[in-house]
């Protein structure tokens, strides 16, 4: 379960706002069509505060040669707060990429 390159546009709020998915790809750096995962990234996790996605292995495989896809995840936790999480090679993993929009605190923050 992995959240990798995630990153924050802006600062959270004090309260969890709902995810609103921006836009989702799977292969967009082989040349597939962006935006092409948003259907099912918004079906899976629009209007929740954590989200956790299956990344289906079989789904991310490369379309054209031997391409390593890539997954991106862009959302939103309300205006001015954006986010953006890319597995590498999606077609390597099968596990569970988390979106939320849980502010963090602790150590870091």
């Amino acid at each position: 379960m992995v959240c990798l390159a995630c990153a924050s546009a802006a600062g959270s709020d004090a309260q969890a706002q709902s995810i609103r998915i921006e836009s989702g790809s799977y292969g967009a750096n082989c040349g597939a069509r962006e935006g092409n995962a948003t259907r099912d990234l918004a079906a899976h996790c629009d209007a929740l505060e954590t989200c956790r996605y299956e990344i289906d292995p079989i789904a991310a495989a490369p379309r054209q040669g031997q391409c390593a896809a890539d997954l991106v995840a862009e959302w939103s936790c309300g205006p001015g707060v954006f986010h953006r999480a890319t597995v590498r090679a999606a077609q390597k993993h099968s596990g569970t990429l988390v979106l939320t929009c849980v502010p963090s605190t602790g150590a870091g923050k």
